[in-house]
């Protein structure tokens, strides 16, 4: 009998699931996705503050998942938005924000407790900027570009929280899964859960990261996984179909392996070039600006690609008419652009704003 994709998927199996995951083709994918995700860990290590990636690159990552849902702001709305805290920013621009600030949330709790249904709901409440609960009307049915149903979720609170709980004993389940496999079979069955009224994707999106950092295979959630399920976006929902349809796991599973695997080597060679890049200007400022330069300035103005006379106050460098002579001496240099809008003056790092975009 075929799958009726308009009935609620109230049979949705139960994890683990009850096919062999771990085939010679998911296995060897899973090596490679392994080998380059821990040379990402490394590098990012070495990067002396931490802040310089995840303000930057996760805030990419936050651009890219949204824009998955149809959120679309510029880079440039994005990061003077990022620069500013008077809230004046377009709706998308905001939500893409709070995106970040979910995923902050979330990277901030592991160091207390695991991932739980508790936490699921914590971060789509900041995704969405509203009490939100597990879903517990049925009406919910996700529908393609002509409006043609192609799944209905579960319904039923108790239901859904059933299937919640599986999900949590399944991620913290001691078994012999490499944790890329769980990763991607746990992406899959929050999907279908599907258990809020809004921001599943981006919430689910999320859980990866987290989920990674979590099982020690990133220290902070920096990696641009949204870039290539948006360059595939036909695979990745032909992929989750097929799971629901066909018991299909082994696509699925390839697909998400290739995803971390190309992904983690795209934002390796970005925090390279990255890292690169703040040296040359480090060593460029101290020979050609020694009366302004310090460490802590370069850090600052590649914290995030717009910067005000502000941020080097409150990072305690200089008071604020020094750190503008200090901002100035670098747009001399050509190391930042300044610029007016409105009445407020930000110096541009177009440099890394090329490399974050690009």
């Amino acid at each position: 009998m075929p799958f009726d994709r308009s009935q609620p998927h109230n049979d949705l199996p139960l994890l683990p699931p009850a096919v062999e995951l771990e085939s010679k083709a998911v296995l060897k994918q899973a090596i490679a996705a392994n080998r380059v995700l821990a040379n990402l860990r490394g590098l990012a290590a070495q990067i002396p503050n931490q802040g310089v990636l995840i303000n930057s690159i996760v805030l990419q990552e936050a651009r890219l998942s949204s824009e998955i849902e149809n959120i679309v702001t510029t880079n440039d709305e994005l990061y003077r938005a990022d620069a500013d805290a008077d809230g004046k920013a377009d709706a998308h621009t905001k939500e893409v924000l709070r995106y970040r600030e979910a995923l902050y949330h979330g990277f901030a709790a592991l160091k207390d407790r695991p991932l739980s249904t508790n936490l699921f709901i914590e971060i789509a409440q900041r995704i969405k900027q509203m009490d939100l609960q597990v879903r517990a009307v049925p009406g919910t049915a996700l529908k393609n570009e002509r409006g043609e149903v192609v799944y209905t979720p579960p319904v039923g609170d108790a239901v859904i929280r059933d299937k919640l709980s599986n999900l949590e004993k399944f991620i913290h389940a001691e078994d012999d899964l490499d944790p890329l496999v769980k990763m991607a079979v746990m992406h899959y069955q929050f999907e279908a859960i599907h258990p809020f009224p809004d921001g599943n994707g981006r919430t689910g999106r999320i859980l990866n990261l987290l989920f990674l950092v979590e099982k020690g295979l990133l220290d902070i959630p920096v990696m641009f996984l949204s870039r290539y399920i948006i360059a595939h976006r036909a695979a990745y929902y032909e992929g989750l179909r097929r799971v629901t349809e066909e018991q299909d796991w082994e696509n699925w599973l390839l697909y998400m392996l290739r995803a971390v695997e190309s992904t983690a080597q795209q934002t390796f060679d970005q925090v390279n070039r990255i890292r690169d890049l703040m040296e040359q200007v480090r060593e460029r400022v101290q020979r050609e600006a020694p009366g302004v330069y310090s460490k802590d300035l370069i850090e600052v103005v590649f914290k995030q690609p717009y910067t005000k006379i502000q941020f080097v106050v409150d990072a305690g460098i200089a008071k604020r008419q020094t750190a503008s002579g200090y901002l100035q001496t670098l747009a001399g240099l050509g190391v930042l652009r300044e610029s007016k809008h409105g009445r407020e003056k930000y110096y541009i790092n177009d440099a890394l704003l090329a490399e974050l975009v690009g």
